[in-house]
Order: structure tokens, then C-alpha cells, then sequence
């Protein structure tokens, strides 16, 4: 039987770690926090595959200049002489380009669309709920010029197969009458789907562990030795641990552990919030992005989960209230009928998505070592993408026919 060693415990390691166990090897997932806190809890729990767009692209960047004068804004790099984040701008601001995004729709759309089959696989799979659900997700737009923006949208996902149909106002509340909606329209991707982050996590842990997967629980890789092209073993906490294949899954600690191996994996921490608003009535059934404001919103366990925001800068545990109030803000813009309070500083989630500057993951083997491969990187998609990504990563470890063409994902590109 092989082994393998997964260095990371969000939901990108934990997928990983379930297909590699499917498939017959020997999981270890080292894991530097307790498995409370990870990236994928507190998000908006959306399958997209409408998100064929990556973050670089045309418009981001003279779109960011505007929204770092505003302190409520949905995106902000903050200023910094940090020489990994002037590196990432500078490749942010080369891959900000039409040639980029074109080339990346069609890698994007089939992974997600993989993914999105392998949910419905594994929900069948598992025995336990986690609240998946097939109605798509509306696009809600205010304005003409996000209208005609959103409709171009959804005509090239069409043009790539995706089910994707331009609502009117009137047509948004017919879909969910117990509502008051103050839009202009909305597009709906069908294609799209949603699913409860908390379930989902803490069932797939305790099936993971049930099956005989061992997660090491606050044990932070120190030191990884190699040699010869070949991982040999890496460190945490004074113990070593050996295996015949390692993946890196550390999210937006990825580049961290990467070096420990001497390799450079550009990302740099995208920090989100969240907040939950109880919501009985269920009046809800549809999960919205907010185009305007980029605020998701998602029904969820009887509760409405809204969610929003991308600071770039380095790792740190401060909440910005300003970002949080520009969430909430927003919502009675879009709901008259949803006035949420400001949510108190512990009711707040917040969490680091590894982006990378071309907003593509970095899936694949590492050139430099023959036993070590990267499954990071995902931005604000770490949940949507994590089935296809895990069993792609079974599959290269395997050295198997891949499920997807995974070439403009390589972990070396930089």
C-alpha cells in the first residue's frame, strides 16, 4: 500500500485525503490548526461553475485603484514596501489581460463542472447531509452598467455550454415572492449550486477519520527534507513523518511551506468576512451575489450567511469593521426587507484565501521532486473546486489519465 503525507487540513487536503483513501493509500493529513478555523467554514458555500473569469482581469486593476480610496469597499491591497506582494502585483498586473482570460475559461468551466458531478457523486457516497442544493445562483445587478456587464457575461457562458438566463426585475420576484427585491434584473446560472460549508467539513472529517485516515491536529510542518529530486520526510513539532508521495495543500500558507522545499509558489492571503442571520421564515431559497457590492448571500440551515470583501496584504487577525459595515450596508440596497444589525466582533468570520496572481490554482507534481505535488491557490473557489481538485491529485499521484487538463495549472508556471 502507498502512503502519502498531506500537508494541510482545509477542504482542498481533506478532498484529497478522501480520494487518495478511495483509491486504496495510506493517508496522513498534518495540519497546523485544531480544524476550527479553516478557510472554507465561514464561506458562501457556492458550487460556481458561472466563475470562468479569473480575479486577473481586465478592468481589476483600474477597478482596485478606485476602491482603495474607499474604506467600505469590496477589494483593497493595502500599500506595502512587502516584496512578496510588490512581486505578486507585478505578475497580477501582467496577467490582467483578455488573451489570460480567454485562454483560462475553458480550464475554470471544466473543473468546475467536474466538481460539481462529484458532489452529487459523494453525497450518494457518504451517508450524511450537508445540504446540497441544485437551484443555481442569481447574479442581482442595480444598474444599467452592471447589467450590460453581466449580460455579456452570461453570453460566454453560454457559448461555453453553461446554463445561464437573463431575469427581469419582475421575473427575480416571481422566483422568490416572499421577497422584496430593489434590482434591475439578475442573470441565473442554473448551472451553479450551493451546499452548507459546516456540514459539509465537520462530516467529512469525521468520515475521513472513521475510515482510518490519520489527521494530526496543531502540527505545523518546520522542515522538510530532500534529496536527490525526492522529498525524504518533513517535520513538525520534533517528530518526523515519511511517506512515498507529499502534497502541499496549506492555503494561503502554501508559500510558507514551500520554501521549506526550496520552492516559490506565489500567492498571497485574501482576507474575507462572513456573518450569519437567523432567518425562520425561510423566505429564501436562491443564493445572490450582490454585482455592485460583490456580497454573497446564501441561505443556509435556516439561516442567511452574507459574506464579502478581498484584502490582499500579509496573514493577520484584525477585523476591519469598516469592511464588515460595507457588507452590511449593502444588503437593504438590494433586500429592503433584510436590515441586518451590525453583527457583533465575535459573531464576525473571517478567513485567508490563498490567491494566486493569475487567479489560477496550482495543481500538478512539482518538476523539482518527483513525490511532491500542490494543490493550492483556489482564491474565493477552494470549496467549489475541491472534489475535481482532490481527484486530479489522486490521479497524478497515481500517474493516471487526469480527469481534467490541468497544463495552465502547473505549480511551476512562475
Amino acid at each position: 500500500m502507498s502512503k502519502s503525507i498531506i500537508i494541510g487540513g482545509g477542504i482542498i487536503g481533506l478532498f484529497s485525503a478522501y480520494y487518495l483513501h478511495k483509491a486504496g493509500w495510506e493517508v496522513e493529513i498534518l495540519e497546523q490548526g485544531d480544524l476550527q478555523d479553516n478557510c472554507s467554514f465561514g464561506n458562501a458555500g457556492m458550487i460556481v461553475p458561472s466563475h470562468f473569469i479569473p480575479l486577473a482581469a481586465p478592468g481589476m486593476i483600474e477597478q482596485g485603484i478606485r476602491w482603495m480610496f474607499d474604506s467600505k469597499s469590496p477589494f483593497y491591497v493595502k500599500p506595502s514596501l512587502n516584496l512578496e506582494l510588490i512581486g505578486w502585483g507585478l505578475k497580477f498586473l501582467k496577467a490582467a489581460n483578455k488573451k489570460h482570460v480567454e485562454r483560462s475559461a475553458v480550464p475554470l468551466r471544466d473543473l468546475s463542472l467536474l466538481s460539481k458531478k462529484l458532489y452529487k457523486e459523494f453525497e450518494g457516497e457518504v451517508g450524511f447531509n450537508f445540504g446540497l442544493e441544485d437551484k443555481g445562483i442569481l447574479m442581482l445587478y442595480k444598474t444599467a452598467k452592471f447589467e450590460e456587464e453581466e449580460h455579456r457575461t452570461a453570453e460566454k457562458a453560454r457559448a461555453l455550454g453553461l446554463d445561464a438566463r437573463n431575469l427581469t426585475a419582475g421575473e427575480c420576484r416571481a422566483l422568490q415572492p416572499q421577497i422584496d427585491m430593489d434590482v434591475l434584473g439578475a442573470v441565473h446560472y442554473h448551472c451553479d449550486a450551493h451546499l452548507y460549508p459546516n456540514k459539509l467539513i465537520a462530516g467529512l472529517v469525521k468520515y475521513l477519520e472513521g475510515a482510518g485516515v490519520s489527521i494530526h491536529r496543531n502540527t505545523p510542518v518546520t522542515n522538510i527534507e530532500r534529496d536527490h529530486g525526492k522529498v525524504l520526510s518533513v517535520s513538525s513539532n520534533g517528530k518526523n513523518f515519511k511517506a512515498d508521495k507529499y502534497l502541499i495543500a496549506g492555503g494561503a500558507w502554501s508559500p510558507v511551506i514551500a520554501k521549506l522545499a526550496g520552492l516559490n509558489v506565489p500567492l498571497m492571503p485574501g482576507k474575507g468576512y462572513s456573518f450569519m442571520v437567523d432567518e425562520p421564515q425561510k423566505r429564501m431559497s436562491i443564493p445572490s451575489l450582490l454585482c455592485e457590492a460583490r456580497v454573497s448571500v446564501t441561505p443556509m440551515n435556516g439561516s442567511i450567511r452574507f459574506g464579502g470583501t478581498m484584502e490582499i496584504g500579509k496573514i493577520n487577525d484584525k477585523i476591519n469593521m469598516n469592511r464588515v459595515a460595507g457588507i452590511v450596508e449593502s444588503i437593504p440596497k438590494y433586500f429592503p426587507g433584510f436590515k441586518p444589525p451590525p453583527p457583533q466582533l465575535k459573531e464576525i468570520w473571517y478567513g485567508f484565501r490563498p490567491c494566486s496572481p493569475d487567479g489560477l490554482p496550482y495543481i500538478g507534481r512539482s518538476d523539482k521532486y518527483s513525490n511532491l505535488a500542490f494543490a493550492t491557490g483556489h482564491g474565493m473557489m477552494g470549496l467549489s473546486l475541491a472534489p475535481a481538485t482532490g481527484k486530479l491529485v489522486e490521479e497524478v499521484l497515481n500517474e493516471k489519465q487526469v480527469s481534467a487538463d490541468i497544463k495552465h495549472f502547473s505549480p511551476d508556471r512562475y
